[in-house]
């Protein structure tokens, strides 16, 4: 355990010294895109410096991962980005991008202010959540986009609220209704539930925001677990659905589509252009035309992906 803390330090002492010898950053700015204080960002730097992650040239593993990083940023004008090395052997592992995620809620429910966390579901943050220590945060919020029961009435196995909930203490408050209604009109009905319109403003004024990204084909998540039918599915790539985000599909462009299953839809609505932080959290051949719609469309602001991904999203015209 001293040793992973040890390494992460590293890592993150070699990301702030790229910034710095690399990118060219102040440690203002070091200090605002790693998310710590402006003298945490000196320590880092000199950090690097003395552990001779930089001589006179860039001698962490890491530097092509923050090249990727940095252009990403750039390109979508991102909040916060976070490119973690693939696996040649796995390319679609997601434990790399789950231990990003993982870093990314701890320090985020560091914060000794009270934060207000909302979250989506799906493996991969299901497996970020996996990753993390328990952590006593009675203070903070966390609170669910989505609904938490499935088709047949059960609960969802991926639902991350309640497993974060579990290792933080913290109070939280979950989307009780299924993830879709059987009609508009019914999505209507229990979407006007005065408990689950006070759930739905509150995500809607989250702090942080973390969501997975999901691709609209054969193998989109909603069919494989059942959510919707092959027709429906097929339906949604009709009307130009190329990705989704806690089950509202959006178009190349990062539009959300006004058809389709998008009106049985119980989740909170997609917003665009927030100021809060709303990150991404996915990897995959797949899923690299998806994240990059979502971050056309501003649907997204910040992005946690693997070097495989952000190399193919970075390939994408706009």
């Amino acid at each position: 355990m001293a040793g992973d803390t040890e390494n992460a330090k590293l890592e993150t002492a070699a990301r702030a010294a790229w910034l710095y010898f690399i990118a060219g950053n102040t440690q203002e700015e070091i200090a605002q895109k790693l998310r710590v204080s402006r003298p945490t960002a000196q320590r880092l730097v000199s950090l690097a410096l003395s552990n001779r992650l930089v001589t006179f040239r860039f001698e962490h593993r890491i530097a092509t991962t923050m090249e990727l990083s940095e252009a990403l940023r750039t390109r979508f004008n991102l909040k916060y980005c976070d490119v973690v090395p693939s696996d040649p052997d796995k390319p679609e592992s997601i434990s790399g991008v789950a231990s990003s995620a993982a870093a990314f809620i701890e320090q985020t429910l560091a914060a000794a202010s009270p934060t207000l966390l909302a979250i989506g579901t799906g493996r991969t943050l299901r497996a970020a959540v996996d990753q993390m220590q328990p952590l006593e945060c009675p203070h903070h919020t966390l609170v669910a986009l989505v609904g938490n029961i499935a088709d047949d009435g059960s609960a969802s196995f991926y639902d991350v609220l309640s497993r974060l909930a579990d290792l933080t203490k913290a109070r939280h408050f979950p989307v009780p209704l299924p993830v879709l209604a059987d009609t508009g009109e019914q999505r209507d009905i229990l979407t006007s539930l005065r408990v689950v319109q006070r759930t739905h403003a509150l995500a809607q004024k989250a702090d942080v925001t973390l969501v997975g990204v999901g691709q609209m084909d054969l193998d989109a998540q909603q069919y494989v677990d059942g959510f919707v039918t092959r027709e429906e599915l097929l339906m949604q790539i009709r009307l130009g659905a190329v990705g989704e985000i806690t089950g509202w599909s959006f178009d190349r462009a990062g539009q959300v589509l006004e058809g389709g299953i998008n009106t049985r839809t119980t989740s909170v609505p997609l917003a665009t252009s927030r100021e809060s932080l709303v990150v991404g959290v996915a990897s995959g051949d797949k899923k690299a035309l998806p994240i990059f719609s979502a971050m056309s469309g501003e649907v997204i602001n910040g992005l946690i992906t693997d070097e495989r991904t952000a190399i193919l999203i970075l390939k994408l015209k706009d």
